[in-house]
């Protein structure tokens, strides 16, 4: 029986199997002898203990497609990087650090801009504009609703407005939610499926420790061969290892003008005769992007001299 590893959680490992529901599993001893650990979104071969009880153990964990390591999951066809467009104002230093870090990780990447109510639309064109350029799909969410039917109020705003074309971006792919704290990731993940709290049920009911969702990466299942992944927010991400004249090849509007730089292995921050620095005084590079570029490759740069 075939099945993807949901969430692992004290030696326990979650498994959603098409058609047949969660079984709780324990990994066979040999894996640890091969020193391989199941992750999160492993496809796995299982046998069954008991069907009633929903108990099996992880027999083989299949070829991985990829392996990313923060956080550390496996097999993820995109990542949804998911801001506020304002509350909090989006910090596009920290969002440029995510697509580099999935860039280096061969990861495509769909932006997600939340709480669009917030914001005219003149300022959701300028959030667009600097991405879409790129060559990175954009989309605007709302995730308030108002509860009807009640008498009372619970938000107001624009009902799911965008949900509809977020659910056909993570259609047939398991996707990874990245994101600082505040946006709104639970709220357009609840939007999006309606069986996270049955399964958190499920495994609460079997480990207590199954509550303490914040803490560890889960996959949900959405429909079929669709999945997404909540992971704990945070407000910092450092850069993975790379050489400083590396980071350019994970700005991808760069590489049309770099064959007119002057200097082979140009940083295009202070050379003259640039094609970098003659694209952003024409406005071909946002100002935005390339600010972002200057300050991540200073850092890398310091980071090398320790």
């Amino acid at each position: 029986m075939t099945g993807k590893i949901l969430k692992g959680i004290s030696g326990f490992y979650y498994v959603h199997v098409a058609e047949s529901g969660i079984y709780e599993c324990k990994a066979k001893g040999i894996f640890r002898q091969q020193k391989i650990r199941p992750l999160v979104g492993d496809d796995v071969e299982i046998t069954v203990l008991d069907e009633g009880e929903k108990t099996g153990n992880i027999e083989k964990i299949l070829s991985r497609k990829n392996e990313l390591f923060r956080p550390a999951v496996a097999n993820i066809d995109m990542a949804l990087v998911i801001f506020a467009a304002a509350s909090p104002e989006p910090n596009l230093n920290l969002l440029d650090r995510f697509l580099v870090f999935m860039q280096a990780q061969q990861v495509p990447v769909t932006i997600c801009f939340n709480k669009m109510e917030l914001v005219p639309e003149e300022k959701r064109r300028s959030l667009a504009g600097i991405y879409e350029s790129c060559g990175y799909p954009v989309l605007f969410t709302s995730a308030v609703r108002t509860e009807r039917g009640s008498g009372q109020s619970l938000e107001t705003g624009e009902a799911g407005t965008g949900i509809a074309g977020l659910r056909q971006a993570i259609r047939g792919r398991t996707s990874a939610v990245a994101g600082p704290s505040g946006v709104g990731k639970s709220s357009l993940i609840n939007l999006l499926q309606h069986s996270v709290r049955m399964e958190t049920g499920e495994i609460s009911r079997k480990i207590s420790r199954g509550k303490q969702t914040t803490r560890h990466s889960q996959l949900i299942y959405v429909e079929t061969d669709t999945y997404i992944m909540d992971t704990p927010g945070f407000s910092s991400l450092y850069l993975p290892e790379m050489e400083k004249e590396d980071l350019s090849r994970y700005y991808p509007e760069f590489a049309l003008y770099e064959p007119s730089c002057r200097f082979q292995g140009c940083s295009h921050i202070s050379e003259p005769d640039c094609g970098i620095k003659q694209a952003l005084e024409e406005g071909k590079v946002h100002p935005v992007r390339y600010e972002n570029y200057c300050q991540l490759y200073e850092e890398l740069k310091e980071r090398r001299k320790y």
